[in-house]
Parts: C-alpha cells; sequence; structure tokens
C-alpha cells in the first residue's frame, strides 16, 4: 500500500496530495472517470457514494452524493476544464453544504515502470476555504479512500 502526503504550507491557499499506486495510469484514470469504479473507492467506507451527473469532457460537470447510514446527504459538484486525460484532470469542486467556496484542482498521473503516481494541486479562493476543508476531516476521507483505490486496483489491473 502507498502512502498519501498531503501537504498544506501556512498562509497559501493551497493542497498538495501525492500518493503513487501499483497500477498503469489508464487504471488509474479509469477509476477517477468511470462511475462504476468511482462509487468503489472515493470517500470513505462507512458513506455510499452515488454519481448523480457524471460528465468527463471539456465543460461536463460532475456531482456525487455521499450518505451515511441515517440517511444523511454530503453533496459535492464542480466542472472539467479542458479535455480529461491521462495526463490529468482540471476540475473545480465545491461542498454544496458551503455554497460559493470553489476551489480548483488539477490532479496529474504519472507513470513509471507500471506503477502511477498521482499528484494535486488544489486552490482555494481563501487560506480559510482551505482551513475549513482541513478542519472538516478532508484528510481522513483521503487516506481512507486511496486505500481503498489501492484495492480496487490491484484486482482490476492486469495479470504480469
Amino acid at each position: 500500500m502507498g502512502t498519501t502526503r498531503i501537504t498544506a504550507e501556512p498562509g497559501m491557499p493551497f493542497i498538495d496530495i501525492e500518493r503513487e499506486f501499483d497500477a498503469p495510469r489508464e487504471l488509474v484514470f479509469r477509476a477517477h472517470t468511470d462511475p462504476e469504479l468511482l462509487v468503489r473507492w472515493l470517500g470513505p467506507r462507512r458513506l455510499t457514494m452515488v454519481v448523480d451527473r457524471l460528465d468527463v469532457r471539456d465543460g461536463g460537470s460532475w456531482r456525487y452524493v455521499h450518505r451515511d447510514a441515517d440517511g444523511t446527504e454530503h453533496s459535492f459538484r464542480g466542472v472539467f476544464h479542458g479535455e480529461p486525460s491521462v495526463d490529468g484532470i482540471l476540475q473545480t469542486w465545491e461542498f454544496e453544504g458551503f455554497p460559493g467556496h470553489v476551489s480548483l484542482e488539477r490532479l496529474t498521473l504519472e507513470e513509471h515502470d507500471g506503477r502511477t503516481t498521482v499528484r494535486i494541486h488544489a486552490a482555494y479562493q481563501s487560506v480559510e476555504d482551505r482551513d475549513g476543508l482541513i478542519a472538516s476531516g478532508m484528510e481522513g476521507g483521503v487516506n481512507e479512500g486511496y486505500a481503498r483505490l489501492d484495492g480496487l486496483v490491484a484486482r482490476l489491473k492486469p495479470a504480469g
């Protein structure tokens, strides 16, 4: 299993995330853009996820709903900018429970020897917005989701 590195420099409105996966980047890209795969790893295990909308193209929008055991929903939405590809994805992210606080996220996928490094650079409108996300427990959700993605790509990658 990989280790997720999350960096949030004090006073800067950015979060950087990096993790390596034992899988080719085409598979890691597919796990980020195929709704049937996305619901199997994105977010904490205790939540169920529904992909309400996922139009993976320049200008396409997406919306995900995470639901906990008592039915409470946590919804997120965004728009793709530029054509998503195995090279990367540029998209906005907005938590519907905190509308108007949109971040811009650039995800890149770099493959070496059959392993793929995911790098995310997320820019927030303010340091306060960034700090609010960190305080919400984002780190735990990212770590758990990526651990789930490790398991998913291990089951899906071609035998070699």
